[in-house]
């Protein structure tokens, strides 16, 4: 299984999103807009062994697979002392498919996930020994784990049950270890603090809008993330693991048993906080990834636990039998899926396909070097960071690539290349109808329209673009905040009659026959705006 997530991340085109790490890799930020600094870590470690391929961008995730089996493999091993358990801890992510194949495709949570694992793993020691010292690796783990991925502090409720609940809470609560940890934790995550305090406290605020997003209630959205639930984890998988985790939690509050308590909460309140959202927003692909490894630590220890605790045979039975049933199910429409994506060649999904969307970029990339030559530009610019970012990596320096707009996301990063800008035309590619913005308005650019290029996989148009070329003006790499090109929700923040511009413009493209609905080719990708409509989405 782990060469075959080696050939589909080596096989496969880059997502925008991964390509818009990569160009974090790049830089020396101490941390960035959207995220902690730790996945561009993870991706210049795997591109300083293979390069700037596509294998090298996502290496580190197909190590971070291991290293969570691996330490998923301990957790029960100490618990249960059961090979048969171990082995179902260690096949039970072969069967899902974010962790067998998706995994490969690399993401923040890519890098969440082993160090919350481990952190999982350095107190599941501490119950083992009594040894308060493993309260130091839990804090450095935490610390990791908040590095790569804000959404780490929703497994604080677990570790406070696992201290506060059992009889030993005031063994801890006395001891300097704890909190201890805490200072680790933190001085670990300086970084990002650091930063932040640098940059008005821009990625806090960036995630706040998220959190506190205020949308209708939607049954379509609560649907979504269920049925991304089912197909990531898998149809049979995820109902075993949530009745393992169940009987855990029974099990861990009426015993005030700490792993028990601690792997149960770590899936429990996540969960149930995603679910809550899930009502009123569109819940990314990834976002709940990180509590499913404590889910199937607690199914393969629940499963060793229920004879030992004289349940009737036919449960025991009836459990190992769907445990059995949901790996096997669950690694076929694995491979299946790899086969799809690698070997066949037909696109079943159409312009919905989670893959496919995001593929056809060289399209794109030959058509702009083409009007490079033709007119004369030497850079690009672009108004969305997933054309930014694949431009940037299929062209990788040889050309500066400029996102005009929205430069908060890229504080702290080097010069392109003015001294090719500045004075010189350039080239503007935009995915329509984003080449539109009303923003223009505000520059002195010339804009000459030159051609339009369709961006198809396996034969269906997934996108459009607009090449125009640009003159008489040069991009500001730092306006001041409270300029249009400096937000990174430029539309959010318009006055209501832009608003209103912009969508007129759109529907008359679209009632002339433009390409309709061009949205929805990302559904099932985590879009950072989860939720929120083309309108916002084309800002960020």
């Amino acid at each position: 299984m782990t060469v075959m997530r080696m050939v589909y991340a080596g096989v496969l085109d880059l997502r925008t999103d991964e390509a818009y790490y990569w160009t974090w890799s790049k830089e020396s930020a101490l941390s960035f807009l959207d995220h902690p600094p730790m996945i561009a870590w993870f991706i210049r470690f795997g591109t300083a062994i293979f390069g700037d391929t596509a294998l090298g961008v996502r290496f580190a995730g197909i190590v971070a697979m291991l290293v969570t089996q691996l330490l998923l493999a301990d957790i029960v091993r100490r618990v249960t002392n059961d090979f048969r358990a171990v082995v179902f801890a260690l096949l039970m992510p072969e069967a899902a498919l974010y962790y067998g194949l998706l995994m490969a495709k690399v993401a923040p949570d890519t890098a969440l996930i082993p160090f919350a694992v481990a952190m999982l793993w350095s107190l599941v020691r501490l119950n083992e020994s009594g040894d308060g010292r493993w309260w130091l690796a839990a804090g450095l783990f935490a610390g990791l784990a908040l590095l790569s991925k804000f959404t780490a502090i929703m497994l604080l409720p677990a570790v406070a049950a696992f201290m506060l609940v059992p009889d030993w809470r005031g063994r801890w609560l006395r001891s300097p270890y704890p909190w201890a940890a805490v200072l680790i934790a933190t001085a670990v995550f300086s970084p990002v603090l650091i930063w932040n305090d640098q940059h008005d406290w821009a990625s806090f605020r960036f995630q706040l809008v998220r959190a506190t997003a205020a949308n209708s209630p939607s049954f379509r959205t609560l649907g979504e993330f269920l049925g991304l639930q089912f197909g990531l984890v898998g149809f049979v998988l995820l109902p075993v693991v949530i009745s393992g985790v169940a009987l855990t939690a029974w099990r861990g509050w009426r015993n005030r048993e700490p792993v028990a308590l601690l792997l149960s909460t770590a899936v429990i309140v996540p969960f149930g906080y995603f679910l809550w959202k899930s009502l009123t927003l569109r819940v990314g692909d990834t976002w709940p990834m990180f509590l499913w490894p404590a889910g199937f630590a607690a199914t393969a220890i629940n499963a060793t636990m229920l004879s030992r605790e004289k349940f009737p045979e036919w449960v025991v039975t009836s459990t190992f039998r769907w445990m059995r049933i949901a790996i096997v199910t669950g690694i076929v429409f694995v491979v299946g899926v790899f086969l799809y994506y690698v070997v066949a060649p037909w696109n079943f999904i159409g312009r919905t396909d989670p893959v496919g969307g995001e593929a056809g970029y060289e399209q794109v990339v030959a058509h702009a070097r083409n009007q490079l030559k033709k007119t004369g530009a030497t850079w690009i610019a672009t108004t969305d960071y997933r054309t930014y970012a694949m431009l940037r990596w299929h062209f990788n320096g040889h050309v500066p690539v400029i996102q005009i707009n929205e430069r908060g996301r890229f504080q702290g990063f080097r010069d392109p290349g003015m001294d090719w800008v500045r004075g010189h035309p350039g080239l503007y590619v935009a995915r329509e109808p984003d080449n539109t913005l009303p923003f223009w308005n505000e520059t002195t650019a010339v804009r000459t329209p030159l051609e339009r290029v369709e961006r198809s996989w396996r034969g269906v148009v997934m996108d459009s673009y607009a090449l125009e070329k640009l003159e008489r003006w040069t991009p500001e790499l730092a306006p001041p905040p409270d300029s249009p090109f400096f937000r990174w929700r430029v539309l959010a923040a318009m006055q209501p009659a832009r608003i209103a511009m912009v969508t007129l413009g759109r529907d008359k493209r679209r009632a002339q026959g433009q390409e309709e609905n061009a949205g929805d080719n990302h559904a099932g990708s985590d879009r950072g705006g989860a939720g929120v409509d083309r309108r916002t989405r084309a800002a960020g």
